[in-house]
């Protein structure tokens, strides 16, 4: 992590624009906390950004298409500035997703799966639901241990070393992840209400 600049606040925040259909909420969102974010597919945009975020709702094998595009596949893994992967954005940070068999970014080990839907269960994975902390994490400071945050997926990451924060949905998965620079929550801060805003202002100001 950049821990140099903890708690001095972001310079320019760079929001990928991979086709997210959340980037409107978050937006307002950061706004919110008195940041803009810029929309871009600008290599050099985002290179040059204090804080960089991944966001995605959709299919990871359309995702990864328009990262590839750009380049922005290749570019991402070799980012050292604090990234946030949101939702779709979390599941890319990892090597292959069952979702049509998708490889992709490979910054983090383990694989997507995606979840078998029951009774009382159905799949899309849509709303609150708890996230308990495995391991400390700035992104989850000041946030209770057990809060719950706005869900929407049918695929997620199983629990691994990069896990810091879990929620069950069937089966354990992961809810926020954090490797070196990269920090991701499968949930959606920007639609979870204050402590949703909690987490965004601590990736902002934390790392």
């Amino acid at each position: 992590m950049n821990q140099g600049t903890a708690g001095s606040g972001p310079g320019k925040v760079a929001i990928i624009d991979g086709g997210g259909a959340n980037i409107a909420s978050l937006r307002f969102a950061l706004a919110r906390l008195g940041v803009e974010g810029e929309l871009t597919a600008n290599p050099d945009a985002i290179r040059t950004a204090s804080h960089v975020i991944l966001p995605g709702v959709g299919a990871a094998r359309a995702a990864m298409g328009r990262l590839r595009q750009t380049g922005l596949d290749e570019l991402i893994p070799r980012l050292t500035q604090p990234v946030l992967g949101i939702c779709l954005g979390l599941q890319l940070l990892f090597e292959k997703s069952e979702e049509d068999d998708t490889d992709c970014l490979r910054i983090l080990r383990g694989i997507v799966r995606r979840f078998d839907p029951a009774p009382g269960r159905p799949v899309p994975h849509m709303g609150w639901n708890q996230v308990v902390a495995t391991h400390s994490s700035p992104l989850l400071a000041g946030v209770p241990d057990g809060s719950y945050f706005y869900f929407v997926h049918s695929y997620a990451a199983e629990i691994g070393t990069a896990t810091v924060g879990q929620a069950v949905y069937g089966w354990p998965f992961s809810a926020v992840v954090e490797s070196g620079n990269f920090v991701a929550t499968q949930f959606h801060p920007e639609r979870s209400g204050p402590l949703g805003a909690r987490v965004l202002d601590n990736f902002l100001r934390r790392y």
